[in-house]
């Protein structure tokens, strides 16, 4: 028989020229500087200008267009991320990053995200691991619990309940509201009768709901977004989602999904769950709860009250990368019935085929999301909670609330500003108020220009929304490295800027 000969270099037993991507000493080296450079980065990031002072295309006339050929030291590239990626950056971990729900992080979810990442493990069935797969089970389970979530919920009982950790609070929509489609079509004779679902939510619901709603197939036209108002502080007005699903229903339409949200984007408003429950329940649609950023806030009793009525939803999501220092990305799903989900998700393949999944004795988790290859998520969020315990994550919670309020009753205080809703969680909503011979629109064009001064300065960074019609501002505390005193400096910032702003519109 004959044999591959063997390259030059192994008769010559020189082997210099091997290309080694996992080399030892190589990983500890490049992994040491990666480190210093982290944590160098955290010990600085509060001095760099929150939004960087760049044009778009920047990066590509920073650095060579084409890839390279050659190889070179690992140094060349820490150099260029140092010289050319970062002053280019928005930094989300600086504590002057108040504009939009914060991307909270800490030293366990880095270290498990760090882990898991050498690891690269695949997880789309029990077998290809098992230890990922139960880890993000007993994870969920473990938040499920803290969360006071319902024994439906829980992998841990015989319920037919669990969850799986997605990349975001869009696949968490989208993979329920295929579920829910698919078993509205087996009551409603089948695919012929798509074009009769109705789906619900607020016209404050996240902008993902209605992106999802196109990518289920639901027809644009019998998406309902049910206008909110001041009088119910911009939740869903239970009622007018009653009457609504009503009129469908008896327009021979299907009522098939609402989506409930605690702390919406804009405002953080608060959709009454229980009563949202109940109405559904009466056209056997699928309620889904949106929690992703207030649902953090719900594993601390006071706050619990947010989540009544769960026990009759069907499925509630909440994205720990936002506010329980969970680097991304990391966003938990539970459902009550993962039959409903694994009926419309399930795929059979013959080389994914084994033993443990034939048994019927786990549920694979390429059958709980869009793609099949899962990533080692549960890794960090197990790190997360094992690290800092209940406790201190509460007390991470309660701070921000804490310097959120200390925040609104600033703004409280100065007869220059109002708010628009009343402060939920650690969101403060406000706008330069009406004074003198300015009109509503004189306002938020101040409060524009405001937000235009406050963030060219690089020294915070702050975001806006339109509620009512009118321009407002969104003050969000909770970047990880936030303190009372970064939260004063922005505040005395805001004061100073309004008065040039208010000096200068005066006749």
């Amino acid at each position: 028989m004959g044999s591959l000969p063997l390259p030059e270099s192994a008769i010559n037993g020189a082997d210099a020229d091997v290309f080694r991507p996992l080399d030892p000493d190589d990983v500890r080296t490049y992994l040491h500087k990666a480190v210093d450079f982290v944590a160098d980065y955290l010990q600085s990031v509060e001095s760099l200008p929150v939004l960087p002072s760049v044009e778009p295309g920047y990066l590509r006339r920073l650095l060579n267009p084409s890839p390279p050929t050659s190889s070179a030291p690992f140094d060349v590239a820490m150099k260029e991320l140092r010289d050319s990626v970062l002053p280019g950056t928005t930094h989300w971990a600086s504590p002057n990053f108040f504009a939009f729900f914060p991307a909270t992080n800490s030293a366990a979810a880095i270290a498990g995200d760090l882990v898991a990442s050498a690891m690269n493990t695949v997880g789309f069935t029990w077998q290809s691991a098992p230890a990922a797969t139960e880890l993000e089970s007993l994870a969920l389970d473990w938040l499920a619990h803290l969360l006071c979530l319902p024994p439906p919920f829980m992998s841990d009982g015989a319920t037919g309940g669990g969850g799986v950790i997605l990349g975001t609070t869009s696949e968490a929509m989208l993979v329920t509201l295929v579920a829910a489609r698919d078993a509205a079509l087996r009551r409603h004779g089948g695919a012929a009768g798509l074009q009769r679902l109705t789906v619900y939510a607020s016209d404050q619901t996240h902008s993902a709901f209605f992106k999802v709603c196109r990518l289920a197939g639901i027809d644009t036209a019998n998406v309902r977004a049910i206008p909110t108002s001041a009088a119910t502080s911009y939740a869903l007005d239970a009622a007018a989602l009653h009457r609504r699903m009503e009129e469908d229903a008896g327009a021979g339409l299907v009522p098939t999904y609402v989506c409930a949200t605690v702390g919406t984007t804009s405002t953080n408003a608060v959709d009454p769950v229980g009563a949202i429950a109940d109405i559904a329940t009466i056209f056997n649609a699928w309620v889904h709860i949106d929690a992703a950023y207030a649902g953090a806030a719900c594993i601390c009793p006071e706050f619990r009250h947010h989540l009544a009525g769960v026990e009759r939803a069907d499925s509630i999501s909440m994205s720990p990368h936002k506010w329980l220092l969970t680097c991304l990305d990391c966003t938990c799903l539970w459902v009550r019935d993962t039959g409903r989900l694994t009926d419309s998700l399930e795929t059979k393949p013959e080389y994914l085929r084994n033993d443990v999944t034939d048994s019927g004795d786990v549920t694979d988790i390429k059958d709980m999301q869009v793609g099949v290859g899962h990533r080692f998520r549960g890794l960090k969020l197990w790190m997360v909670m094992r690290t800092y315990g209940a406790a201190k994550l509460q007390q991470h919670i309660r701070s921000d609330v804490a310097m959120a309020k200390m925040f609104e009753d600033g703004v409280r205080a100065d007869a220059r500003f109002e708010f628009v809703v009343p402060r939920n969680f650690a969101l403060v909503c406000f706008r330069i108020r009406v004074c003198g011979d300015m009109t509503e629109e004189d306002a938020d064009e101040a409060s524009r220009e405001l937000m235009g001064r406050l963030n060219g300065t690089g020294k915070v960074f702050v975001a806006h929304t339109v509620v009512g019609g009118r321009f407002v501002l969104r003050f969000a505390v909770g970047s990880t490295l936030q303190e009372e005193r970064h939260v004063r400096g922005a505040w005395e910032l805001i004061r100073k800027m309004t008065g040039e702003i208010l000096h200068g519109r005066q006749p």
